[in-house]
Order: structure tokens, then sequence, then C-alpha cells
């Protein structure tokens, strides 16, 4: 299934299914830019450094280099050239950290940013310097969706690792086990219609109302409602207010959600 790492299970339970944000929606939007970004911004130096030479890294800088060049063709401000292999390894490592800190202050929503993040987080995560937040809610809510035959997952801008590891080292636990599976960008922008309707295919479920989609953000949940979703949305301490007019079913706690109608 493209854009999906499965944990257990198949897909479409008996319960209908669940897909969640995360910022905004499961995770207070302060974690995210306050503890991740700055977490990964300040450490991308020391983990380039460290692991330069291992074929994670070089498929890293791969990914990052095609995507410089992409916005360089494109005239996005900021984007500076990645140093040549030859240019030596300190000059390759300062034009990537350059690059890698202006994408960040962008909150860029690319697939070779957030797996280089990932990669940085999974080292805060091993050595307890970083745990992942999560709204009071939401282990309890986890428990009790999955208990009634509801499969929960997860899709998010991060990659499906960085989605792993917050939920698996979250402060109140492993939730993962709790969790069906993980879409990411892969999938396609989750501002458009498509990405929620190839979601649904891989879900296979009988049609896409058996799935529920809950998010902070109103574009999403107008793409998740053009694919035939139901949507509900996030009201969370911290969120963007939402236009007065919206249509939406909105909720201040997952104590408020049973499952899909």
């Amino acid at each position: 299934m493209n854009g999906i790492s499965s944990i257990r299970g198949t897909s479409g339970g008996n319960g209908g299914c669940i897909v969640l944000d995360i910022e905004g929606t499961t995770t207070p939007i302060t974690f995210v830019t306050d503890i991740l970004f700055p977490y990964a911004r300040d450490n991308v130096r020391k983990h380039l450094t460290a692991t330069y030479d291992t074929q994670q890294t070089k498929d890293d800088i791969k990914l990052l280099r095609a995507q410089v060049e992409n916005y360089m063709k494109q005239g996005v401000v900021g984007v500076l050239p990645i140093a040549p292999d030859e240019d030596g390894k300190e000059q390759v490592i300062d034009s990537l950290v350059a690059n890698v800190k202006a994408m960040i202050k962008s909150d860029r929503k690319i697939t070779s940013l957030k797996e280089l993040q990932s990669h940085i987080w999974r080292t805060g995560y091993e050595n307890n310097e970083l745990k992942g937040d999560v709204f009071e809610d939401v282990p309890q809510a986890l428990e009790r969706w999955t208990d009634s035959g509801i499969e929960v997952y997860i899709y998010s801008s991060g990659s499906r690792e960085a989605q792993q590891l917050l939920f698996g080292n979250s402060i109140c636990g492993d939730l993962t086990q709790y969790l069906s599976g993980f879409f990411d960008t892969t999938v396609g922008s989750k501002k458009a219609m498509r990405s929620y309707v190839e979601i649904a295919q891989s879900l296979r479920v009988d049609k896409p109302s058996e799935i529920l989609f809950i998010t902070d953000d109103i574009k999403e949940a107008v793409a998740a409602k053009e694919a035939g979703l139901e949507v509900t949305i996030s009201v969370r301490p911290g969120n963007e207010r939402l236009p007065e007019n919206h249509e939406f079913k909105t909720v201040t706690s997952f104590y408020e959600i049973r499952g899909p109608n």
C-alpha cells in the first residue's frame, strides 16, 4: 500500500476507521514548533557529521540535493546550492545545514526534510531527550476505539518514522499498540482530495464515509470531505481560529467521539 506503514491487523475493521492528524489534533502545536523543530535545527550538523558515511544519510543527502535543485529551478527564495562531494565533507555539510535550517524556518512540508528530521529525532528519543507529547484524552480514546473494533490510523506531514517515534515514545508510554498504520506525504498533500481517495482505497472500506478523519486544519477538512470521508475538526488550545461560517462538526476532546457514523 503506497504511503502506509502497517502495524497490525487488516484494514477496514467492522467498526470502521478513524484517521487522525497529529499537530493540533493529538498533540499540542507547541510540541512541534517549540520542541521538535528546534531540536532538529540545533542537531542537524551534529547528526550529519556523525552519520555522514552511512547509507541512510547518503540517501537523505540525495533527496535533499534533488529538492534543492528543484527549488533553485523554481527560483525559491533562501535556497543555496549544495556543495558537490568533491568539495569535501565539511563544505557539503555546511551547505546542507544552511538549507535545512531555512526549510525548517519556512515549515516546508517536503519528504526530504521530513525524512532527515525523523532520523535526527530518533536519536533524541533514544537518548530520552525527547518524549512525544499528546493531549490527556488521547490514550483512553485510542484504547476505547480499538476495543470497540475501530481501526485507528495516523496521517501527518511528518514521516511515518517520525509518527511512530512520537507515539512509541509518548509521555503516556507506547501508544503504537492502538494504531493500525501510518500515512505520510508519500500519499500526497494533506490539502489534496486525491490523497484521501488514496487512503480510502488503501483501507479497503466499502465506502469512504466509513472513515472518520479528524484534523485541526480547515483546508484538510475540505479536501477529505470532497473525497467522501466523514470529517470532524479538532479545536485545541493554540490552534488557529476557524472561519465562522464553516459547516464541520467540531470537538474539543476525543471523549466526544465514539467513532464513524
